[in-house]
């Protein structure tokens, strides 16, 4: 499929400002509203640990962290252009942020609490002002070997950053991926193979439910019983090392907050400001077309700015990190059947039910399940048949492919894009020049 074939006719009349009423019709379809239903709740489970994790990344608080899967994915969902994309926290964004901030003020305090929040507001405002500024054309001109290298090193992180929760080895400071490799197996004498078995298991559950029953989502039928097993596993096993969990979570739905736009807070968060709306924006485009050539639906770029930019504006008031698109929660969704932005919408009140009223049961879901899930969705990104495609039959897109799957796995997601698309322009101006 054609990278065009990706942009969407603009919006008219009424939809132009509520564009959730161009696929609210689609409810109506027979198992539509059900298979949102079943992926919004399937990813509302994966992002508990997700969300803990990357605020701990962003040094706030970990419900900074789950909040921003709340009212910034609803608003996302209602108010962006993708179909599938599941909007909250990042782990890009949350490293940034951190690493950002870190200089300006002591992670953890109320002043390193109010500068985030700060920071959200911002960024959506520019996120928006760039919609405005019909700056999601660039979109459209994101070639297709791009999008399929994007995709392909998109797989290699999330594989590696789920090796230290299935070994069991822990990795200070080992950001890269070559760090986590080297550390994982250099340590290979204090692997846990329990982790393993539990995330391999849940793995061949969704597998063999896959077939026998397309109604109830596999990945949510995977969840179950993986648990379950474990459970089992470590009352019958109890000299085994304890599974790690996800962390005990506050009852409590997210406070208001209000963004800190002194000038003095403004001057501190300038640059800040300017990097993180580049690297969320970016990030939210790539998933997002790359989700679009993936499925064949329609995107508008400049709407899907203006999404992003009311969830992060969203954010700054809810006592949320910077949202962002996110690959893992995204391919999920995508996986577990979801057919419309309702998904996100019903995990983003899955999740408030989950906090307010199961909350202390999660610290029954073992980490290693979600592994298991997300290994799954890993493997289901790599586009083998279109890679071959473009290796025998593209020799002017190998190089813009390779380059792009490299960048990805080698440095951060808004250079590999930047690469990809440097890599094209030259490729095409050879072809051009060789008379192609």
């Amino acid at each position: 499929m054609s990278a065009a074939s990706t942009s969407a006719p603009r919006a008219t009349g009424l939809a132009r400002f509520l564009p959730f009423l161009l696929w609210a019709p689609l409810l109506r379809t027979p198992g539509v509203l059900r298979a949102d239903i079943l992926a919004g709740i399937t990813g509302a489970i994966v992002v508990l640990p997700q969300g803990i994790a990357f605020a701990t990344l962003a040094g706030m608080p970990p419900q900074y962290g789950l909040y921003a899967a709340m009212l910034p994915c609803l608003v996302a969902a209602l108010f962006g252009s993708s179909r599938v994309m599941m909007t909250g926290p990042a782990n890009a964004i949350a490293l940034t942020t951190g690493v950002l901030l870190a200089p300006i003020a002591v992670a953890g305090s109320d002043d390193y609490v109010k500068l985030v929040l700060t920071l959200s507001f911002l960024i959506g405002v520019l996120q928006i002002l760039m919609g405005l500024a019909q700056a999601g054309r660039l979109i459209e001109k994101v070639p297709h070997s791009v999008i399929v290298g994007f995709t392909c090193g998109a797989a290699v992180l999330i594989i590696s950053a789920q090796l230290p929760v299935l070994t069991g080895v822990s990795l200070k400071g080992a950001h890269s991926v070559a760090q986590q490799w080297l550390g994982v197996f250099g340590a290979f004498d204090q692997w846990q193979f329990l982790p393993i078995a539990v995330a391999l298991i849940t793995i061949v559950i969704v597998k063999l439910w896959a077939p026998l029953n397309r109604r109830i989502p596999a990945m949510l039928v995977g969840v179950v019983a993986g648990t379950l097993v474990a459970q089992l596993v470590q009352q019958a096993m109890p000299h085994l090392p304890a599974l790690r969990s996800v962390p005990p979570l506050p009852g409590a739905l997210p406070a208001l907050s209000m963004p800190d736009l002194s000038i003095e807070t403004l001057r501190r968060l300038f640059a800040p400001c300017l990097v993180m709306t580049m690297l969320a924006s970016i990030e939210a485009v790539a998933i997002s077309r790359a989700l679009a050539v993936r499925h064949g639906h329609a995107l508008d770029g400049n709407q899907e700015f203006i999404g992003q930019g009311m969830a992060n504006i969203v954010a700054g008031f809810s006592s949320a990190i910077p949202a962002s698109g996110s690959f893992n929660r995204s391919a999920v969704n995508s996986a577990a059947g979801a057919q419309t932005p309702m998904s996100g919408v019903v995990a983003a009140f899955a999740l408030m039910g989950l906090l307010v009223f199961v909350g202390p049961l999660a610290r029954w879901l073992p980490l290693a399940v979600i592994s298991g899930l997300l290994l799954l969705v890993a493997y289901g990104l790599v586009d083998r048949p279109e890679i071959a495609r473009i290796w025998r039959h593209e020799p002017y897109e190998r190089a813009t492919l390779a380059i792009t799957f490299l960048s990805t796995i080698a440095l951060s997601l808004e250079w590999a894009i930047l690469l990809g698309l440097l890599t094209a322009m030259v490729s095409a101006r050879i072809k051009a020049s060789r008379g192609h």
